[in-house]
C-alpha cells in the first residue's frame, strides 16, 4: 500500500463457554480507529473488506476481522448464535482494539453493529452500514422464519450427509449464480483467481456450520423489521447508510425504510448490489470521506 504503513496480519483468539477459535485480523495506518466489519455470508471473509482497507488506512488506523464461524481459517464445529457473535464483536472493540471507533460494517454485520451501539454507549462514535441487510437468505425469500429451517441445519450438521449437501449448495454454478443475481453488478467480476478465492473460502474446514446458519436466519441478530429500525434509534450515534442503485429488490426496500429514521444519512451510489464495497471501493471510500472526517 502506496503511501502507508504494510498491513500487520495477526491472529487473535476468541475464547467463549463452548471453546476457542483463532481468526485473522489486519491493522494498518495512523489516527483514529475504524473497524471494517465484514458481511455474513458463505464466500465472506475479511478480505472483502481490503479494497477500502488500503483506501482509508492512508488517513486512519483501520482493523478489520473475521467473524466466528466465517473467515479463511478452519473452523470449529459449533452451534453459532447472534449471542457468541455479540459477544465476540464487544470483545474486539474493547479488549483488542482501544474505543472510540468508527465501525464500517456491511451487510448483515449492520445489525450487530446496531446492537453494540446500542448497548454499549460510548465504544462506537460514527456507523456506516454498506447495503445492510437483518434478515437471512432463506428467511428473506420465504417472508418469515420457518419450522423446516432448523431440519436444514441438522441435515447439513450431519457428518456424513452434511458435507455432500453443503457442496452441492456452494458449488461453484451456485456461486457465481448468487452473485451474478443479488451480489456483484457485472456478472463477470468473480471470475478467474477472485472465484478461486471464494471457493477455497466455502471449503474450509468447518465453514458449513457457520454458513447454514446464517441462510436460514439462524444468525439474525433481530427478528423483526421494527426492532432492526429500533437498534437504530436506540444506537445514538450518526448514522450513513451507502447502497448501490441494482441492490436487489427485497433488500433495497428494507433499506430505504431506514430514511424514515431520524439522524439516518443515506447515500444511494449509481452502481453496486450487496458487496457494492468490494466491487467499486472507489465510490464508496468517495461516498463516505466526508462523514468519517466529521
Amino acid at each position: 500500500m502506496s503511501g502507508t504503513d504494510p498491513a500487520m496480519e495477526r491472529t487473535i483468539r476468541c475464547k467463549w463457554d463452548n471453546g476457542e477459535i483463532a481468526l485473522g485480523m489486519d491493522e494498518a495506518g495512523h489516527g483514529r480507529s475504524i473497524i471494517l466489519l465484514p458481511a455474513l455470508s458463505s464466500i465472506s471473509t475479511r478480505r472483502e473488506m481490503y479494497p477500502l482497507f488500503e483506501r482509508l488506512s492512508l488517513r486512519f488506523h483501520v482493523s478489520t476481522v473475521d467473524w466466528p464461524g466465517f473467515g479463511d481459517r478452519p473452523r470449529s464445529r459449533d452451534d453459532w448464535s447472534p449471542e457468541i457473535l455479540s459477544a465476540f464483536l464487544n470483545w474486539f472493540l474493547t479488549a483488542i482494539t482501544t474505543p472510540p471507533h468508527i465501525v464500517v460494517a456491511a451487510g448483515h454485520a449492520a445489525s450487530y453493529a446496531l446492537y453494540q451501539a446500542a448497548s454499549r454507549p460510548a465504544v462506537i462514535s460514527r456507523l456506516v452500514l454498506i447495503a445492510p441487510t437483518w434478515r437471512g437468505p432463506l428467511p428473506t425469500m420465504m417472508g418469515s422464519d420457518r419450522p423446516w429451517f432448523s431440519r436444514v441445519r441438522a441435515a447439513i450438521d450431519h457428518p456424513v450427509a452434511g458435507p455432500l449437501l453443503y457442496r452441492l449448495n456452494v458449488s461453484r454454478f451456485i456461486v457465481r449464480k448468487m452473485a451474478r443475481e443479488h451480489v456483484y453488478s457485472d456478472p463477470g467480476w468473480l471470475g478467474g483467481n477472485r472465484l478461486a478465492e471464494k471457493l477455497a473460502v466455502t471449503r474450509t474446514p468447518g465453514a458449513r456450520y457457520g454458513s447454514v446458519r446464517f441462510v436460514t436466519g439462524a444468525l439474525d441478530r433481530v427478528a423483526r423489521r421494527t426492532a432492526f429500525f429500533d437498534l437504530a434509534r436506540q444506537a445514538n450515534v450518526p448514522i450513513l447508510v451507502v447502497y448501490g442503485a441494482q441492490t436487489p429488490p427485497k433488500s433495497r426496500a428494507e433499506i430505504e425504510f431506514l430514511t424514515q429514521l431520524p439522524g439516518v444519512e443515506i447515500n444511494l451510489l449509481p452502481r453496486g448490489k450487496l458487496a457494492v464495497h468490494e466491487e467499486f471501493p472507489d465510490a464508496v471510500a468517495t461516498a463516505i470521506g466526508p462523514f468519517l472526517s466529521q
